[in-house]
């Protein structure tokens, strides 16, 4: 299976096949040779090139996160099949997209105000919960056009943050 995967703002390829049981992930061309095991759901447990790291997937209302070890990365995953991958590619994501709260925190810092231009991934505003710090990232390339929660105020999880058009 082909991937398009998108890790912080970057995209990149992935092809994941199963050979003679094991698993074979080729990265941008790289191939790699990871043991990979699920010790519980939406938890992987991998030894690729003599280290060992257990990957987290979170569901958010925003997407998916990545945890792994204290490192915290928002994923897209994309198969370049599917029509919502293409209309994307297309841009026909256009208009206004809200960024919205994928957990209950505070507003600690406000990295675009309204007017800044962003890229698609860059960071737009920062929420603290259970004392960990998590950028939320614009969906697309635009403009802040307004924000929504201001720096101190408390969300709940699925509140509006920012508006990106």
């Amino acid at each position: 299976m082909i991937y398009e995967v998108v890790l912080d703002g970057v995209t990149r390829r992935v092809e994941i096949l199963e050979r003679e049981g094991k698993t074979v992930v080729t990265l941008d061309g790289k191939q790699l040779l990871p043991d990979v095991a699920r010790p519980e759901p939406e938890v992987h447990s991998v030894v690729l090139e003599g280290r060992s790291f257990e990957v987290k997937r979170q569901i958010t209302p925003t997407g998916t996160r990545l945890v792994i070890g204290e490192a915290v990365f928002d994923v897209e995953v994309r198969d370049p099949r599917s029509f919502r991958a293409r209309k994307r590619k297309a841009g026909l994501d256009a208009g206004p997209q809200k960024i919205t709260s994928p957990m209950p925190g505070k507003v600690v810092r406000v990295l675009a105000p309204e007017g800044t231009d962003v890229e698609a991934g860059q960071g737009v505003i920062v929420i603290e919960a259970m004392k960990m710090q998590n950028e939320m990232k614009s969906p697309k390339q635009g403009r802040v056009q307004k924000i929504l929660a201001p720096e101190g105020a408390a969300v709940n999880a699925g509140d509006g943050l920012a508006i990106v058009e």
